[in-house]
């Protein structure tokens, strides 16, 4: 089948929406589809175009099987909501000559990775002026996002919030499938007016065969100088506005005082900076660069402890990409969450849930599992199994592959059938990945913060 595949993140990103959509492709490509990728060059979570790439030029090139059209973008040092947008919009429409370039190709299925939803209107005039079937895959809502984290001002009951909210509604509706990586953010599409019957549930998947739990200590305590018989608590993943970073400082600041428990920060983002400046009077820290995805599995590996901070305001606007990774590795996780949300009902059956933004709470939980071996193996064996059950790719695959086969065939889901199944929904299945992490290249000097971390070289982000 011929896939187009248009969004604004793509590889080699090693974090995010941009990673997710790439092994998308990619298992595709290696099933034997014909996938095409129209995407923007890489910057995030830097906000920085990578190096070899240039912003304001049009590139091809292909990576591990699929061929990648790469449109300018601007990408504005300091992020607010009118540069927010006019970033997004760039890309949308500077995008739009490649989408007619390849409506020669004539793809059967053009899906729109969301954000950002101002690509839909020409996904959709190009799958309709072909003939093609339309599909939008939701990863962040970010209608909602945009007000609820104060990015665009008057929130959603204001004018321009019912135009926006009016107009993603309009939209939504247009697409033959709408599918979202968890249940409750499916269910919030379909409140949205997306009919039930072309709802998907299609959760991102871990790998479970390149991240697995280590039989012997990682690397990372070696050349962090962390002492074997230390409580390592890591967040590794983007450092942006949605993940309640600062909160990390201040638990790391709460527990100064326990010489047995140590805090590695790895990833990027635009409140790293901030982050690197609370921890740098902190003995108990190490501040790292995002590093490369090929020594992903050692990072992770370095934690006994996984930590996913979260705003209150963002609480399942999106599903943290770093779950994923964070199961897979098998150890214990202790993330923010409220009741009622996709993540609170895949961490509560696998991990320690604490209320968003209470960092004692936080903090207590850390406290308990760091004198507790014991509980710390139990969770991070629970989910173990649930990553290995629930988010192999290849269980992800024969879902997209199914939906994939009916659109094919022109076959339409029974009115009123959602494929949101109510045990998946009760337990809020939910997946993510792991951005950041991983060992590093021996020939460049560390950027960390923290007096009581030693050296570790800074290396290029891989193409993988």
């Amino acid at each position: 089948m011929r896939i187009l595949i248009y969004g604004l993140n793509y590889a080699p990103e090693v974090t995010g929406v941009g990673k997710y959509t790439a092994e998308m492709a990619e298992l595709l490509a290696a099933h034997g589809h014909d996938v095409r990728v129209i995407c923007a060059p890489p910057y995030y979570p830097q906000w920085r175009v990578h190096e070899g790439y240039r912003a304001g030029r049009y590139q091809r090139e292909t990576l591990r099987g699929v061929s990648i059209w790469r449109a300018p973008l601007w990408v504005p040092a300091q992020q607010g909501g009118l540069k927010r947008i006019v970033h997004l919009a760039s890309f949308a429409l500077s995008s739009l000559p490649l989408l007619a370039r390849l409506a020669a190709w004539r793809p059967q299925a053009v899906m729109l990775i969301v954000p950002t939803l101002f690509c839909a209107p020409g996904a959709l005039m190009l799958a309709r002026a072909i003939g093609a079937s339309s599909w939008l895959h939701i990863q962040d809502f970010e209608v909602d996002a945009a007000f609820d984290l104060g990015l665009l001002r008057g929130g959603q009951g204001s004018r321009l919030g019912r135009m926006a909210l009016a107009g993603e509604r309009w939209l939504l509706r247009r697409f033959d499938v709408v599918s979202s990586i968890s249940a409750r953010m499916v269910e919030r599409a379909i409140d949205k007016g997306v009919s039930a019957s072309r709802a998907l549930f299609l959760q991102d998947s871990a790998a479970t065969e390149t991240i697995f739990p280590l039989p012997y200590p990682s690397a990372f305590r070696r050349r962090l100088g962390i002492p074997q018989d230390n409580t390592v608590v890591l967040y590794s993943g983007n450092m942006g506005a949605k993940q309640g970073i600062e909160i990390l400082a201040d638990v790391a600041t709460a527990l100064a005082a326990r010489p047995d428990i140590s805090f590695v920060f790895c990833g990027d983002g635009a409140a790293k900076r901030e982050l690197m400046a609370r921890c740098e009077p902190l003995s108990n820290c190490h501040v790292l660069p995002l590093q490369p995805s090929s020594m992903l599995n050692e990072l992770l590996n370095v934690a006994d402890i996984h930590v996913l901070p979260q705003r209150a305001d963002a609480a399942d606007l999106v599903m943290p990409s770093k779950l994923t990774g964070m199961l897979a590795s098998g150890r214990a996780v202790v993330a923010m969450a409220r009741p009622g949300t996709s993540l609170f009902d895949v961490v509560s059956d696998h991990g320690i849930v604490v209320p968003p933004e209470d960092s004692a709470a936080l903090a207590a939980a850390i406290v308990d599992l760091a004198g507790d071996p014991a509980r710390r193996a139990e969770l991070g064996h629970a989910a173990r199994r649930y990553a290995k059950r629930m988010l192999s790719p290849q269980a992800i695959f024969d879902v997209l592959e199914a939906r994939l086969a009916r659109l094919a065939g022109g076959i339409a889901e029974p009115a009123g059938q959602t494929q949101v199944e109510p045990q998946t929904a009760a337990s809020g299945a939910a997946s993510a990945q792991q951005g950041a992490g991983q060992s590093a290249s021996q020939n460049q000097p560390a950027r960390q913060a923290g007096k009581g971390g030693s050296t570790l070289p800074e290396v290029e982000q891989s193409d993988v």
